[in-house]
């Protein structure tokens, strides 16, 4: 007898919809249920599968035991001209980066730059998420965020001092499609373990490692190991570096200060993120500087290839022509993890996606 593994397909807006319900039945307001929805569903869209609705149970557990505010009054606490810190009062970290990257926004239309640093904020889902506006808007976007568990020891210790600290940096193109590099400064962001686990799956060698240094292949044991940073000792700086810029500066937990949330679902995190926002215009005409990042997108995709390479991929494209798919065809979601959500509909008392 054999078990079906295929994936069930689902409408964007399908999931949008249950996501929405299931966040407005625990306590968020409509208008913030959906702008939560949207990006969300919008995180399994482009195949961010382990920032997306994977992660709603937790934070329906989290606003439940009331480690998340469902009321917040989102607010800018300190600015200058280009400048500004928003304190997110606990609220869902996809509200307040989307307030943060509005901020930043209208700086960068006054000023020719806006840097908006956020405390007080919680998990927001993958950083591509918020450099997409200001693409949308002929602007430049650079995301900085510290992550919601530290997995990674300062390079040659055991002590997990740091996080994934994702970065994610959004540029405008014209006719191809905008350059978006969206990466943890470990090998793998931890969200990813979390969907191998869920799928069954076993980790690549050079994830994790246990604490006697072997590799560790099996998710469902990754708190026996922690991740490893990418280049070695540099990504570790990097990693120390981003959280220093999301964390400390902003006054947001850093280091010992971070709270794990996914075995603390009451403590606030006073999660830190950054979004740096830069202006074409500021430099000249939008259409030129577009025109210009083709023609080196051209360039690159029909350099010389290595044997066996079959296409030279630009960040953000493997992520673009899934979101063309999954518009198209359905996203597609582990059996396991719409059982899941079928249970998470029945103790919410919503209809199940499917």
């Amino acid at each position: 007898m054999t078990t079906n593994t295929k994936p069930i397909l689902v409408s964007f807006d399908q999931l949008s919809v249950f996501i929405a319900c299931a966040l407005e039945r625990v306590g968020l307001p409509e208008q913030d249920a959906d702008k939560v929805a949207r990006l969300m569903a919008l995180a399994d869209l482009q195949g961010s599968d382990g920032h997306g609705v994977i992660r709603l149970p937790q934070y329906v557990k989290r606003i439940l035991a009331g480690g998340i505010n469902t009321r917040p009054n989102i607010r800018v606490v300190s600015e200058r001209a280009a400048i500004a810190v928003v304190d997110g009062d606990n609220a869902m970290g996809h509200l307040v980066m989307s307030h943060s990257v509005d901020v930043a926004m209208e700086k960068a239309r006054q000023a020719g730059i806006g840097w908006v640093g956020a405390r007080a904020s919680n998990h927001a889902g993958p950083a591509s998420l918020y450099v997409r506006k200001p693409i949308e808007n002929n602007m430049i976007a650079l995301y900085f965020a510290v992550g919601n568990a530290n997995h990674l020891p300062p390079w040659g210790g055991m002590e997990m001092l740091l996080s994934t600290n994702p970065i994610a940096v959004g540029i405008p193109a014209g006719s191809e499609a905008a350059v978006v590099l969206d990466m943890a400064t470990t090998v793998a962001a931890y969200g990813k373990v979390k969907a191998k686990a869920k799928r069954g799956e076993q980790m690549p060698e050079g994830w994790m490692i246990d604490r006697l240094g072997k590799p560790l292949l099996d998710p469902k044991r990754a708190e026996e190991g922690f991740l490893l940073p990418i280049g070695a000792h540099k990504g570790y700086g990097l990693a120390l570096i981003v959280g220093l810029l999301a964390g400390t500066l902003n006054g947001a937990a850093m280091g010992r200060d971070v709270v794990d949330f996914n075995h603390d679902d009451v403590t606030p995190t006073n999660t830190g993120q950054s979004v740096l926002v830069i202006d074409l215009a500021a430099f000249g005409e939008p259409d030129v500087f577009k025109a210009a990042v083709d023609r080196l997108v051209h360039d690159i995709r029909n350099s010389e290839r290595l044997p066996g390479v079959e296409r030279i991929w630009l960040p953000g494209e493997q992520s673009h022509l899934k979101r063309e798919k999954y518009t198209a065809d359905g996203i597609p979601l582990p059996i396991g993890q719409v059982s899941d959500l079928t249970a998470l509909a029945f103790e919410l008392g919503i209809a199940p996606l499917v």
